[in-house]
């Protein structure tokens, strides 16, 4: 049976990218050598889409423009299965490695490419690996000027790749207007520990997964789950990255699918843009200030 509550605020988000375009790969594989490896998105996809139809869910997807470009018909299954279409970029670069100016030009034109090709407004972005840190304090604003509504590229948890630890848990605009709906977390003590999915979903038996992240939902009053879709497909090549990249990479992976279903069938997932667009929350300053939970 799904946990429903009054006004429902659990969200599904997929980071819509390639095996090999992963931050845990991106010293190994540049953006030039990504034609000389196997495609793998379009099955990848088929597995979500044809488990989100199953279960009766809308979900958000991050798409990456370039994958827009190479997978057209995949966009159109996205927007013809009544699911939420934004941007994840153009290309995934980690914000900390680009300029502002390459930032404003890398998520304008996924934006402008993929209501070229859907023909519906994109109002979401998250970034690449979580990556608005409190030195790219110019990110936000880029986001509102390149004509975004919302955006969900922070995790307030420690992490090496990414995470903001002193930023809000629960969704907040920024003075420029700009929505910001934050991954999922739950306390423990004085910590805040990550709920709201990637590899720890895989990683931890589901039962410790759901039990977390319904404490996320007690704390929060929203979840807001994410994934991807090469989590799911155990056949895709391998990538020598060192262990602790592979180990990120393909732990459990061929369980995953079935417990992704039995994610699917516990709670009444929605799309951000349903879920958070039309709702009143606190405007609480600049970014400069907010990573530092100063608000």
């Amino acid at each position: 049976m799904k946990t429903t509550f009054a006004n429902n605020q659990a969200s599904i988000t997929v980071d819509v990218e390639e095996y090999f375009q992963v931050e845990a790969y991106a010293k190994l594989i540049s953006p030039a050598d990504w034609p000389n490896y196997e495609s793998r998105v379009a099955f990848q996809m088929d597995l979500l889409l044809s488990l989100f139809d199953k279960t009766n869910l809308k979900a958000t997807f991050f798409v990456l423009g370039i994958i827009a470009e190479k997978h057209p018909k995949l966009i159109a299954k996205i927007v013809e299965n009544g699911h939420e279409l934004a941007s994840h970029g153009y290309h995934h670069q980690h914000i900390t490695k680009i300029s502002q100016n390459e930032f404003f030009r890398d998520i304008k034109s996924s934006k402008e490419l993929l209501e070229d090709i859907a023909n519906v407004e994109i109002k979401g972005y998250r970034a690449p690996c979580f990556s608005i840190t409190p030195e790219n304090n110019w990110a936000h604003n880029e986001i509102v000027n390149a004509g975004y509504k919302y955006s969900s590229s922070t995790y307030p948890i420690e992490h090496d790749f990414y995470g903001v630890p002193s930023a809000p848990r629960t969704p907040y605009y920024l003075n420029n207007g700009l929505l910001e709906i934050p991954v999922s977390t739950y306390k423990k003590g004085n910590k805040t520990k990550p709920a709201g999915g990637g590899g720890f979903f895989r990683l931890y038996p589901f039962f410790y997964f759901k039990r977390n992240l319904n404490k996320a939902l007690k704390e929060t009053q929203f979840i807001n789950f994410y994934t991807h879709p090469w989590e799911y497909d155990p056949e895709q090549p391998k990538i020598n990255g060192g262990l602790k990249s592979n180990f990120r990479h393909r732990v459990n992976q061929k369980g995953a699918l079935n417990k992704l279903q039995r994610l699917c069938n516990s709670y009444q997932f929605d799309t951000l843009e349903n879920i958070h667009l039309n709702k009143t929350y606190p405007t609480l300053g600049d970014w400069t200030a907010i990573a530092k939970g100063e608000f």
